[in-house]
């Protein structure tokens, strides 16, 4: 045992590398690296972030550098965790999976029950049948799921496994009973993003349970949240539907699912859409999506359905919320009750109590294209003038959208909107036009430290801060709780920053 008055002292890598034994590590790697002196490195850096780097930087196309999106299957594993009793199976590699839990429980704070066929180099050469097929076994009698849904990553979809006919096998060879749902769904890692890969796997859910269940109406109106980061955003507008006396079904509900209570004991399966409600779906009186740009590959199933489709934007601020209220209230037939309105008052007073430290704050926002047009539409309701407008995973559809959003208000004005880019186009961008305000995922806090910008944390993935996703961002109490994270958060830098005879006790 060492005698050192320190050594049972526990440092986590804050401290640990600042300690003289690594710093004297450091310094002996360069030797070995060959790489520039300190002096040049700082040179090219400032460099990077002039008018000259930025062309340069937008000018290539062969190249992504920090691209803010995830892959398919990542997607397709939140919609099959979003329903009860079901289990995600990626039909990869076990590497792939890991990550796509750790992804997602690193964000949600809560285990994602998701298993393997555990492909290796010989699947790759010979196909991922024998894999699947003994996946779908083990995994039925080990975990009890009432429903697997499968999903695929890059190495199975390059060498063109037939998921239908695979599952269709497993079948005939008794590995798993006639009894036992399966859907699935295509999701290669090397298109679209976690947002379509969701949108892939909630259609072939759907296609899946509704597959002759078709007959009268059932008086009831679908919600399709979309790839939603928050807990707090289903629950929100589940409470609103019930307020509003909507008899309703939310298709994806992972609200349980990702944040389920400590109780002592372990449930696999807390929560989600019942099957039986799920397929029943197919006679709902109107199908209301809160993701519009995130939901194509599943309002092809749902336009051929007798009930109503309704595309929207993200219920974010007041303007969107108050279209979200009118269309439901709408397709089914309702009033809406004064408890609401109180609700849109509230948050109106405190928009009014918060505006002065938020109105002419320059913003960056980044993110799904979704998020992007939702928060949108808040920012600009509080007075903010977006500046750069960037998501890697939206195409041009998203970016007219985005301008004609902008467009309709005078803070939007100076706003340039950037589909396809990554985050390394963000950082010339923040670097040659500045902003007072970046919004976006954790990803973004190396930008938010270099350019010396504050990051207002939000939208998908948030590592680095707790329980965020627990409240919700929809609706007028959403929106109360997003401007109270929001101005705090300004106001905290304004006390940090403030000199002496500003340092005021009352703001």
């Amino acid at each position: 045992m060492s005698d050192k008055p320190d050594a049972l002292t526990v440092r986590d890598h804050n401290t640990l590398f600042k300690s003289p034994e690594y710093q004297e590590q450091r310094e002996r790697k360069k030797q070995f690296e060959g790489g520039s002196s300190p002096e040049e490195v700082a040179r090219v850096a400032e460099w990077t972030r002039t008018w000259e780097y930025r062309e340069k930087n937008f000018a290539r196309e062969q190249l992504s550098i920090n691209p803010l999106k995830a892959c398919q299957p990542l997607g397709a594993v939140l919609a099959a965790v979003g329903f009860a009793g079901t289990l995600p199976l990626v039909h990869g590699s076990q590497g792939c999976t890991s990550y796509f839990r750790g992804h997602l429980s690193r964000h949600f704070k809560e285990p994602v029950p998701t298993v393997s066929s555990s492909m290796t180099e010989d699947s790759a050469v010979f196909g991922g049948l024998n894999n699947l097929i003994e996946a779908l076994g083990t995994s039925v009698h080990l975990y009890k799921p009432d429903m697997v849904a499968v999903s695929t990553t890059c190495m199975a979809e390059v060498i063109g496994d037939d998921l239908q006919n695979f599952i269709a096998s497993a079948r005939q060879k008794g590995a798993i009973s006639e009894e036992i749902a399966v859907p699935y769904a295509h999701t290669p890692s090397f298109v679209g993003s976690h947002v379509l890969g969701y949108d892939n796997m909630l259609r072939g859910i759907l296609t899946y349970l509704t597959e002759g269940k078709k007959a009268k109406s059932n008086g009831t109106v679908n919600i399709v949240p979309g790839f939603d980061p928050y807990v707090g955003n289903i629950r929100e507008i589940k409470r609103l539907l019930d307020v509003l006396g909507v008899k309703h079904v939310v298709l994806g509900d992972h609200s349980d699912s990702l944040d389920s209570p400590a109780t002592g004991e372990y449930h696999m399966y807390p929560g989600g859409t019942p099957l039986e409600a799920a397929a029943d779906s197919i006679n709902a009186d109107a199908t209301i999506f809160l993701q519009a740009l995130g939901s194509y590959r599943t309002k092809e199933i749902t336009g051929k359905w007798d009930g109503e489709t309704v595309m929207l934007n993200p219920p974010i601020g007041i303007a969107n919320t108050d279209t979200f209220i009118t269309e439901v209230a709408r397709v089914a037939g309702v009033e809406v009750p004064d408890e609401i309105t109180a609700e849109r008052g509230r948050l109106l007073d405190a928009m009014t109590d918060s505006h002065a430290y938020l109105h002419g704050k320059r913003v960056a926002i980044a993110g799904d294209p979704d998020f992007v047009n939702g928060m949108l539409g808040f920012l600009l309701e509080m007075g903010m003038e977006p500046i750069h407008v960037l998501s890697s995973n939206g195409d041009e559809t998203w970016a007219t959208r985005a301008r004609g959003i902008l467009a309709g208000s005078p803070f939007g004005t100076k706003a340039t909107v950037w589909p396809g880019k990554d985050a390394w186009h963000l950082r010339s961008l923040v670097f040659t036009e500045p902003v007072d305000l970046i919004v976006g995922a954790t990803h973004l806090k190396h930008l938010a430290r270099e350019a010396n910008v504050q990051l207002f944390r939000a939208g998908f993935p948030i590592f680095d801060r707790h329980h965020l996703h627990r409240f919700p961002i929809y609706g007028y109490a959403g929106g109360l709780q997003l401007l109270t994270q929001l101005v705090n958060s300004i106001l905290d830098e304004v006390d940090r920053n403030a000199p002496d005879h500003s340092f005021d006790i009352v703001r």
